[in-house]
């Protein structure tokens, strides 16, 4: 009996494809090509909330502008807020972008952002939106900064994303159903976990340097040293949201910072916790948003290291 045509192979029995036929080419463009100012489309997603969709377009529809002066960082006019610490016309468009779509979706909730502009809400339910996290990595073309939204319900993070515009890379959680990774070269969502490394010495720890003004530097800088000497590497990649999200995905075992803001933790925060990890502060006490330092990491190495951190 005859068998029908092999669906995997393209041809009769697993044979050549037909060379009438085009072949598919899987690959992202390069920034300066096709921008991508919608989610992509993607089978077999993880299935998220309306709220969760709503961000994620948000997210999406700032990349475009992000993306079009990122191509023209040389002609970029910011402004210095405080040392080393700076504010792009990028910045600011992305925040109207955002802050438009959530609260045309979502009037009654509250808006806190890095560009100000805030908006008090029902009381509730609060947007906390980073619309350029690593400003300084975007001004200088390093393709590593990010747009992180969070929802704040009650004062507990119930969702959250960080999505870096360079590479289309989007982390995404949600309270009570896990983290996860989608990519325009992912068939589907892929689910975090954080790394199950246990031993300190074995660690790539992450980190971002308050400017000498912070109050903090000097303790910031006497952490560092025992960091550096008993773990296997320190990265300073200069966009927390980033941070966590790459302790999230186990590519850094540990995330630690002082004087951080809300809208650069607070989505990270849930990436990691709905990953499986762990986040307090140097002491090991809950964190609370505006908190005066930040640990990251998953529950074995959480202990030691923050022995490590504070001891110094």
């Amino acid at each position: 009996m005859n068998q029908p045509p092999s669906h995997r192979s393209g041809g009769p029995r697993g044979g050549p494809r037909p060379p009438d036929r085009p072949v598919a080419r899987v690959g992202r463009a390069p920034l300066g090509g096709r921008e991508r100012s919608v989610p992509p489309s993607r089978r077999a997603e993880t299935p998220k909330s309306p709220t969760l969709t709503i961000m994620i377009r948000a997210a999406f529809a700032a990349t475009r502008s992000l993306k079009r002066d990122f191509g023209e960082v040389e002609h970029l006019q910011f402004t210095e807020k405080g040392p080393g610490d700076f504010v792009t016309n990028a910045d600011i468009y992305a925040q109207k972008v955002i802050r438009e779509h959530l609260l045309k979706a979502r009037p009654d909730y509250g808006f806190l952002g890095e560009e100000g502009d805030p908006a008090e809400g029902d009381g509730t339910h609060r947007w906390i939106v980073d619309p350029l996290d690593g400003t300084t990595n975007f001004m200088h073309g390093l393709p590593h900064f990010a747009i992180s939204i969070a929802l704040e319900h009650q004062g507990d993070i119930v969702a959250g994303l960080v999505l870096n515009p360079a590479t289309d890379e989007l982390f995404w959680a949600e309270k009570g159903f896990g983290a996860f990774l989608e990519t325009p070269n992912l068939i589907r969502s892929r689910r975090l976990r954080v790394a199950g490394r246990k031993t300190v010495a074995n660690a790539l720890v992450a980190t971002g340097i308050p400017t000498p003004s912070r109050s903090r530097h000097d303790e910031y800088l006497r952490s560092l040293r025992p960091a550096m000497a008993g773990t296997a590497g320190v990265r300073r990649f200069g966009a927390a949201s980033l941070d966590f999200a790459f302790v999230a995905a186990a590519r850094f075992d540990a995330f630690w910072e002082f004087d951080l803001s809300p809208w650069d933790v607070a989505a990270g925060i849930l990436l990691v916790r709905e990953a499986g990890g762990t986040v307090t502060d140097l002491a090991g006490e809950p964190y609370r948003l505006g908190g005066p330092s930040i640990l990251a990491t998953n529950f074995d190495l959480h202990e030691p290291l923050s022995r490590l951190l504070r001891e110094a």
